[in-house]
């Protein structure tokens, strides 16, 4: 009886919590990648994304005002009132005054420094540091500090990557160079694969099938085996390390699979309304422009989807055909690659720059998937 049709399978339940478990593993660090872009590094290092919008404990270091110029005569000795906040909300837990013990106090109570020196904290930050004249001078005194920090976002991070930076910090020109290589790498085998395909799957000519095979073939063929003799060919034809000889890269590793997709969907269409356009005297050309492409649009977005987001992911093929000495025409991945070596843990301005790169990525997929799954159904179905 289970499978009497208009009867719901046993499994549902299954399938739709395995895609809600898909959705939320993919959900989870984008959402905390995209939170940790707005946040600083102290909050990053002392709590995780999920915590942001809540106040958090933090281990801070502060000093004393410069007691030479805010000192004032007390007796025998010196006396310095302040703030250590200086205008900056928080709440003290506890506080000391070396990095051997930084949770000594709480607030409140005084610290004996000795030989006469003391200094009392609060919990707002207002402080009383007293000692003689050798004591009371310098830079001021060191100040441990746990304390309960509010939630804090800035857009210092994204101004950092995309504006402020020069070289390996410059995220904006990388941005437009990936766009300069993603763009056209998308639109060249879009335009040759589609008249290929309609020329396997409506036009009559020897070899044909030799072709399909051919293409089919070229599937399975990792990219890794023609980089090098395709750049030494690049090379010399004066086309290598530059956008053209990228563009044409991606172009001849995107074409196998933009003509098998294509072609498939192609056969797919109505033979009658092809025939009948022939009746009518219309030519190939005139077949292929006015009615194959514009009902081909699924398979088409299919395949931009999945170049765009190849080329925009690229790292391999970039850094073989397109990056030069001075990095000028440097992608976004080796951006963040440099960052990554440069930088080490500033996670704040690694996080950036990655929801940077993704972003365009995020909206093309969104922008297009309702054709995702026509295109990659093509043919599968008569």
């Amino acid at each position: 009886m289970a499978s009497i049709a208009g009867k719901k399978s046993g499994l549902t339940w299954a399938v739709h919590i395995s895609v809600a478990a898909l959705v939320l593993l993919w959900l989870f660090p984008t959402v905390g990648l995209f939170v940790s872009s707005f946040r600083t590094a102290d909050q990053i290092s002392s709590s995780g994304w999920w915590a942001a919008l809540f106040p958090a404990e933090q281990n801070e270091v502060y000093r004393t005002s410069d007691p030479d110029g805010t000192r004032v005569a007390d007796g025998g000795q010196f006396t310095v009132t302040g703030n250590i906040f200086e205008g900056e909300p928080r709440d003290i837990r506890s506080w000391g005054v070396s990095s051997r013990d930084v949770s000594a106090y709480q607030p409140g109570e005084t610290a004996d420094m000795g030989d006469g020196e003391s200094l009392t904290l609060q919990a707002d930050g207002s402080y009383v540091w007293k000692g003689n004249d050798k004591q009371i001078s310098g830079r001021g005194q060191r100040v441990f500090v746990t304390a309960t920090v509010p939630p804090e976002f800035t857009l210092q991070n994204y101004a950092t990557i995309l504006f402020s930076g020069t070289g390996q910090d410059n995220m904006g020109k990388a941005f437009f160079n990936t766009l300069t290589v993603t763009i056209p790498a998308t639109i060249i085998p879009i335009v040759i694969a589609a008249f290929a395909a309609y020329a396997l799957a409506w036009m009559e000519f020897p070899g044909r099938a030799l072709l399909i095979a051919a293409v089919v073939a070229l599937l399975v063929v990792p990219l890794q085996l023609a980089l090098i003799p395709l750049l030494r060919l690049h090379l010399a034809v004066g086309i290598g390390k530059g956008y053209m000889g990228v563009w044409l890269a991606h172009t001849a590793f995107g074409m196998p699979l933009a003509v098998y997709l294509l072609r498939n969907y192609m056969v797919g269409l109505p033979r009658d309304i092809i025939e009948n356009a022939k009746v009518d005297g219309a030519t190939d050309f005139q077949i292929f422009t006015r009615i194959i492409l514009p009902l081909s649009f699924p398979a088409l977005a299919s395949f931009a989807i999945f170049q765009f987001l190849w080329t925009w992911n690229d790292l391999l093929v970039a850094k073989v055909f397109l990056i030069d000495a001075t990095g000028s025409t440097t992608v976004m991945t080796n951006q963040i690659v440099e960052l990554l070596g440069t930088r080490g843990g500033n996670w704040e301005i690694l996080a950036t720059a990655a929801f940077v790169s993704i972003a365009v990525p995020l909206f093309v997929f969104f922008a297009m998937q309702r054709y995702l799954v026509r295109g990659l159904l093509a043919g599968s179905v008569k």
